[in-house]
């Protein structure tokens, strides 16, 4: 089995009023080839900042790599390590290599470009088409992520489009240079159930006919279970689990780990409660006043 990326002891700090402040801590990782990794965590634990330095977009967002290596195996057998690549060569990885596909496809889509155009001036970037045969390829890529009637959708402007629309769409850009690993910044937060599910198999599908490894970012441990191959766990900038998808569902060994999977619902099992309460962490229990309190009412008898 291919690696395609081997994260070792990565570091990134942003700037602050004192000095960098160190948000992501000796993190490890590997990415295999035709497999996912889910990356997990409550907000603010640096799923996403880790996805950033990857794409090394982390340089456009103030932050920056202040220690550790990015292996990551191009098409060529070429490995490089991306923590220490030119920002030129970055571009020419970014795409082609790697592509990532953001959580609000309203804010990553031009709202005054109709959808083909879009997606063709990808196209014409990575491939070298020209336009007609970009606009082609186009079409064929809205087919690919199951997007019915998509000579009309072609034409059409992302606002007119649902939201599960809108997502197909940047999968479409994203696959449109063929990629070798990809990228998913929790892609379905957004989505009802129905189209979320859609949403997964679609990828699961795509990543069988073209063979790329996935990282799926996500705190929905739901759509962990149902996508993920492996996953890791982190809380506050650091990695505190990993492995198999089966084993670390059945038998949990850190003690966050087995929060968040303590705080997956499951219907019917709070029946004898006479009022909400929070989750234990780390084998704290909540504390009484932890306790969900019901609003008063303000309606009069």
């Amino acid at each position: 089995m291919t690696t395609l990326l081997d994260i070792a002891g990565l570091r990134v700090a942003f700037p602050g009023e004192t000095g960098p402040v160190t948000v992501i801590h000796d993190l490890d990782l590997t990415v295999q080839a035709g497999r996912t990794l889910a990356l997990v965590g409550e907000s603010g634990s640096g799923k996403s900042v880790t996805a950033l330095a990857v794409t090394r977009l982390l340089d456009f967002a103030g932050g920056r790599i202040t220690g550790g290596r990015i292996a990551f195996t191009d098409t060529t057998g070429t490995v490089r390590d991306l923590a220490t690549t030119a920002p030129e060569a970055m571009r020419a990885l970014r795409g082609p290599e790697i592509a990532m596909v953001f959580q609000e496809p309203m804010t990553s889509l031009n709202p005054v470009l109709r959808v083909g155009e879009q997606i063709a001036e990808s196209v014409m970037l990575h491939q070298a088409m020209a336009p007609e045969a970009a606009m082609a390829e186009a079409q064929r890529l809205l087919e690919r992520v199951r997007i019915a009637d998509a000579p009309r959708q072609l034409r059409r402007y992302p606002f007119e489009l649902s939201g599960g629309m809108r997502q197909r769409v940047m999968i479409a850009i994203a696959l449109s240079c063929r990629p070798r690993l990809l990228i998913a910044d929790e892609p379905t937060t957004a989505l009802d159930v129905t189209v979320q599910a859609q949403v997964l198999r679609l990828l699961r599908a795509l990543q069988a006919e073209t063979g790329m490894g996935m990282i799926f970012i996500t705190h929905d441990m739901g759509v962990v279970a149902e996508l993920a191959d492996e996953v890791a766990v982190m809380r506050l900038g650091r990695k505190v689990e990993q492995g198999p998808v089966e084993r670390v569902f059945t038998a949990p060994e850190h003690p966050y780990t087995r929060a968040l999977l303590a705080a997956v619902p499951i219907l019917g099992s709070l029946s004898r409660e006479t009022l909400p309460r929070a989750f234990d962490i780390e084998g704290v229990p909540a504390k009484p006043q932890d306790t969900v309190q019901p609003a008063a009412s303000s309606a009069r008898v």
